[in-house]
C-alpha cells in the first residue's frame, strides 16, 4: 500500500471525521486500481524489477521536490543513529516490497497477491510477542489459526488442481514479510523523524539500489514508441505504456500516499488500517471485472478466514507510540 508514516492523532467528529473517511477511500480505491494498472504494465513487456525502479525513481524525485516546494527541507537531516535502520528501510521495506508486491500480482490473482501482502500485521503482532516480549492481547493466537487455515484453503493445498503458482507464492509471501519491516521499521524512524521526509529516504535508497540493479530510464526509453492493451472490460483501448508507467508513479503511489497522510490528521492509524483491510477486497473484484479472475468456493472461505485473522491480529497489539499506515 501506499507509503505513509504518521504518528496517531485523535479522532475528530463532523465534518472533518467524513473527509477523513473519504481519504482513506480515495487511497484504497486508487491503490486497488493500481493493482490492474500495474498488471498491465508487466503483461506489456516491462519486469517487475523495471517497474519498481521506475516507481521509486519517480515517486522519490517528486516526494523530495514537494518537501522543497513547502519549505521542509531541514527535515531530510539524518542522524547517525538513524542511517542503518533507514538503509534497512530503503532496501527491506522499500525496494524488495515492491518488487515481491509485482512478482506477485503478476503471477497470482490479484485479490490473492495482496491478501498475502496483508499477513504483514500478522507478522508484526507475532514479531512483537516473540522477540520484542511485548504483550499482546490473547486474540493474536486465533488469528494465525486462522490465516494459516485461510491460506491452505486458499493455495488449495491437498487438493486436486493445478494450484497456485509457487513463484507467485513466494512473492507474496515475501511481501508480507517486506511489509512487515515496513511496519516495525518505520515505527522506530517515524517516533523522532518526520514521516514525509523518512518515506522520501526509503524511496530514495530503493531508487540507488534500482538505478544499479535495473536501471530506470531503460523501460521509460523503451516504453516511449510502446503501446499497452486495456483490458476488454474496460473498453480494450491502447494507450502509451509510458502513459501507464506515470500512473503507478503518480495516481498509484503519490495520490494514494498523500490521501493517507490527510486521513491520518484526523483518524487513529488503527482505524485506517482497519479500512485499508478492503484493499484485498476490493482487488479481488477488480481482478474479476478486468481480468475474469474468479475463485472457488473453497477459495473465498480461506479469503474470509484471512481477512478475519487479520483483523484479530490488527486489534491484539496493543497501540506503539507511533503507527505506521500500511500500504
Amino acid at each position: 500500500m501506499a507509503d505513509a508514516l504518521v504518528p496517531v492523532r485523535p479522532t475528530e467528529p463532523g465534518t472533518r471525521l467524513a473527509s477523513s473517511y473519504l481519504l482513506v477511500l480515495v487511497a484504497v480505491t486508487t491503490f486497488v486500481v493500481n493493482a490492474g494498472v500495474a498488471r498491465v504494465v508487466l503483461t506489456s513487456g516491462v519486469s517487475a524489477t523495471e517497474l519498481s525502479s521506475v516507481r521509486a525513481v519517480g515517486t522519490a524525485s517528486l516526494l523530495l521536490l514537494a518537501i522543497l516546494l513547502t519549505g521542509r527541507s531541514r527535515t531530510l537531516r539524518v542522524r547517525s543513529d538513524e542511517v542503518l535502520p533507514l538503509l534497512a528501510y530503503g532496501v527491506v521495506g522499500v525496494a524488495l516490497l515492491h518488487m515481491t508486491y509485482f512478482v506477485a500480482i503478476e503471477r497470482l490473482p490479484i485479490g490473492l497477491a495482496l491478501l498475502l501482502e496483508y499477513l504483514a500485521p500478522v507478522l508484526v503482532a507475532v514479531w512483537v510477542r516473540v522477540v520484542r516480549k511485548e504483550k499482546v492481547r490473547p486474540t493474536l493466537w486465533p488469528a494465525l489459526g486462522l490465516c494459516m487455515a485461510g491460506l491452505g484453503l486458499v493455495a488449495q493445498v491437498g487438493g486436486s488442481g493445478p494450484g497456485l503458482d509457487p513463484v507467485g507464492l513466494a512473492g507474496g509471501l515475501g511481501a508480507a514479510i517486506s511489509f512487515a519491516t515496513y511496519f516495525l521499521l518505520g515505527e522506530r524512524l517515524v517516533a523522532r523523524r518526520d514521516p514525509v521526509s523518512t518515506t522520501f529516504w526509503g524511496f530514495a535508497i530503493a531508487s540507488v539500489l534500482w538505478t544499479v540493479v535495473e536501471p530506470w530510464w531503460t523501460p521509460i526509453q523503451r516504453s516511449m514508441g510502446e503501446q499497452a492493451t486495456l483490458p476488454e472490460a474496460i473498453g480494450g483501448a491502447t494507450v502509451p505504456l509510458v502513459l501507464l508507467l506515470a500512473w503507478v508513479v503518480v495516481l498509484g503511489t503519490l495520490v494514494p500516499f498523500g490521501a493517507a497522510t490527510a486521513a491520518l490528521r484526523h483518524l487513529p492509524a488503527a482505524t485506517v488500517s482497519v479500512v485499508a483491510i478492503l484493499e484485498p477486497v476490493g482487488a479481488a473484484l477488480l481482478a474479476w471485472w478486468w481480468f475474469d479472475e474468479a475463485l472457488d468456493p473453497a477459495q473465498l472461505l480461506g479469503v474470509a478466514c484471512v481477512l478475519t485473522g487479520i483483523l484479530l491480529a490488527l486489534r491484539a497489539r496493543r497501540p506503539p507510540r507511533a503507527a505506521p499506515q500500511p500500504r
